[in-house]
């Protein structure tokens, strides 16, 4: 008896699903718009900005990791950004998982779904027909993945560099780590998918493009799937700063320097960030990502910041606000329409543990000081709180050897500033005539000091 139960155990370990098991699969959806029914408003700078082609896709493209029957989901769509309503719409359409991820690229250059850069200030540029696109072809993608799931292997490579980034605001502080996960068959080692994370604003092409494209992401997903035979699912991160191509010197092949603006250097960039990720390859190691620690929390964020307020009450910017009493968690969130008192946005901080791999999931653009540990010391005497405290730094919370962010991760609230470093109000630092550019993109002061507190409590379990 004893013999057969033994038996019974045996087969239970070949089959699918089994506890301890990994597998992985990737999947896609094409969510490129329509051109020429009605109008198409483009995302990332000024308003009014309309779609007149297409140069290539807009898709979401997402990578499925379980654990035997325990499944979390990654799913990263080139867009500007999505609110947490739209991330929880598209959990409402899947089932069975852990923990479900949604992130922007944060491209510019593709519809908008935030509701900023309509007609006018005051009109939103989102096209509900197109938002429920979206959400649904991220629920297809994350099942196409699903579907795909196969047994895995996993190597994780990292790779830096400096000269792939420009940042545009002081302090020059650059998060210029690429990370790479790369999955194989086991018994054959053929390429099952690559997951890649990179640090820059997808905006290439600059203002007055109007073609519809994924900017350099495009290129980058390109040239890993040619030279890697596989999936790809790009993955922004640490974007705040600001973290740009633009006014970066990207040279041809031959020596030529190409001007922002133009294809000819979204291509070269994106195919230079492929480029790293397969030097990141090339000295990538084994990694185990099993098992799953998944831990998030909701929680409030004042919204100061008096543009975004207007944008509220007049709906252009369709979420709900809450009620703020100066604490993130408080016992029950209060829902109100009455901008005139201080009030706040939820949204979700999130702390992954797969494995051997630490992963922070950040709800907007963070800056790199914030993750570095780099905020300013002491602060720049022009700076609005130069006696603010340094938050604590994200990746100062993450002990495991392996790291990644996951930048708006589930919601986009714009950029989080060290407090010390915020600077609306004259005199400005570094002896500067204006402000630099920031604030304006940002719910407030107090967004940096909320998300990182939350996020260090969420990784030492509290």
């Amino acid at each position: 008896m004893r013999f057969a139960l033994s038996l019974v155990a045996l087969a239970a370990l070949t089959l699918p699903g089994f506890a301890g098991e990994f597998t992985v699969g990737f999947g896609e959806a094409d969510l490129t718009p329509e051109i020429g029914k009605k109008p198409v408003y483009l995302a990332g700078f000024g308003q009014n900005r309309k779609a007149t082609k297409v140069h290539d896709a807009i898709m979401a493209r997402a990578v499925v990791m379980a654990d035997g029957d325990e499944k979390v989901a990654f799913v990263s769509v080139d867009v500007v950004g999505l609110f947490l309503p739209s991330v929880e719409r598209v959990r409402e359409k899947l089932t069975g998982f852990k923990y479900v991820l949604v992130s922007a690229t944060h491209n510019h250059e593709g519809p908008d779904t935030l509701g900023l850069w309509g007609p006018s200030p005051v009109q939103s540029g989102v096209d509900k027909d197109y938002l429920k696109k979206v959400e649904e072809g991220c629920a297809e993608a994350v099942k196409a993945a699903d579907k795909a799931r196969t047994p895995a292997t996993v190597r994780i490579g990292k790779a830096s560099d400096p000269d792939l980034l420009n940042d545009n605001r002081l302090p020059v502080v650059k998060h210029d780590e690429l990370v790479v996960l790369q999955f194989r068959q086991p018994k054959t080692d053929k390429p099952l998918g690559v997951l890649v994370q990179w640090n820059c604003h997808p905006e290439s092409l600059d203002s007055k493009n109007t073609e519809v494209t994924a900017d350099f992401i495009y290129y980058t997903v390109k040239q890993l799937r040619e030279t890697q035979k596989c999936p790809v699912a790009y993955f922004t991160g640490t974007v705040g700063g600001l973290m740009t191509t633009l006014g970066l010197t990207v040279k041809d092949e031959k020596g030529k320097e190409l001007k922002d603006g133009t294809f000819e250097k979204a291509e070269r960039y994106g195919r230079l960030v492929g480029m790293l990720a397969e030097k990141a390859l090339k000295s990538a190691v084994p990694i185990t990502l099993t098992p799953f620690d998944i831990r998030t929390r909701e929680l409030l964020v004042p919204v100061d910041n008096s543009i975004y307020r207007l944008a509220w009450s007049f709906g252009t910017l369709d979420r709900t606000m809450y009620l703020w009493e100066g604490t993130p968690t408080p016992k029950k969130f209060t829902a109100t329409k009455d901008v005139s008192k201080p009030i706040a946005v939820k949204t979700e901080v999130g702390y992954l543990k797969l494995g051997d791999l630490e992963i922070a999931a950040m709800p907007g653009e963070i800056y790199p000081e914030l993750v570095l540990n780099k905020v300013q010391t002491p602060a720049d005497p022009g700076a609005d709180f130069p006696d603010a405290p340094a938050e604590p730094a994200i990746y100062d919370q993450l002990k495991s050897k392996h790291r990644m962010l996951i930048g708006l991760a589930n919601d986009e609230l714009g950029y989080f500033i060290p407090k010390r470093q915020w600077d609306e109000k004259p005199p400005f630092c570094y002896g500067l005539k204006k402000a630099q550019y920031g604030e304006m993109n940002s719910v407030g002061p107090e967004a940096a000091p909320v998300i990182c507190n939350a996020f260090k409590e969420l990784a030492k379990g509290k």
